[in-house]
């Protein structure tokens, strides 16, 4: 296969571009099961990952796993990385388009999410909502730069009646007051 550097100057240093002559790979059939995703990660563009990571440790208690100049890799101590800061190119500005928000569903009760929340609070993170999903709590905050991230508590565990009830209140977001817990 025929590859060539991005002329445009493409993020990833591997990435390539299709030769102009090159056929693109073929769109996989209809009669194709969907993919089955397991997990995935959060691979975000900032201004200076090694100055940020030390939000993440301390705000959310992660762990830094691998480390280059140009990024870092952050876990919540299961998997090998669960977010990624990755050096931004110079000049990149924020947008109004992009991601709206990042979900990690908390392991724990509700007095667990409560927490997380008074964490949040005495580490004077911005909090921009919290609310009732009808399936679950949300809490959503962002880091230094802005990234938007939601603690997320799931009160329905079952994925067909969580669907159900999506469906029937709309993707509900209801403000709730929350108590927080400290310690």
């Amino acid at each position: 296969m025929s590859q060539t550097r991005d002329p445009r100057g493409g993020i990833d240093p591997d990435e390539s571009v299709l030769d102009p002559a090159q056929e693109p790979t073929p769109i996989r059939g209809d009669d194709a099961p969907p993919p089955r995703v397991r997990r995935t990660h959060l691979s975000l563009f900032v201004r200076d990952p090694h100055a940020l990571a030390g939000w993440y440790e301390d705000v959310l208690g992660m762990e830094v796993t691998a480390r280059a100049e140009e990024w870092i890799f952050l876990s919540f101590g299961v998997k090998h990385h669960d977010i990624a800061l990755i050096r931004a190119p110079e000049g990149a500005r924020s947008g109004g388009l992009g991601l709206q928000h990042y979900g990690l569903e908390v392991d724990g009760d509700l007095d667990e999410w409560r927490r997380l929340y008074g964490r949040l609070l005495a580490k004077n993170v911005p909090v921009v909502k919290t609310t009732d999903h009808k399936i679950g709590f949300g809490l959503y905050f962002t880091d230094p730069e802005g990234n938007r991230f939601e603690f997320f508590h799931e009160t329905v565990t079952d994925d067909e009646e969580g669907k159900r009830i999506l469906g029937r209140h709309g993707a509900p977001s209801e403000p709730i007051d929350v108590d927080p817990l400290y310690g």
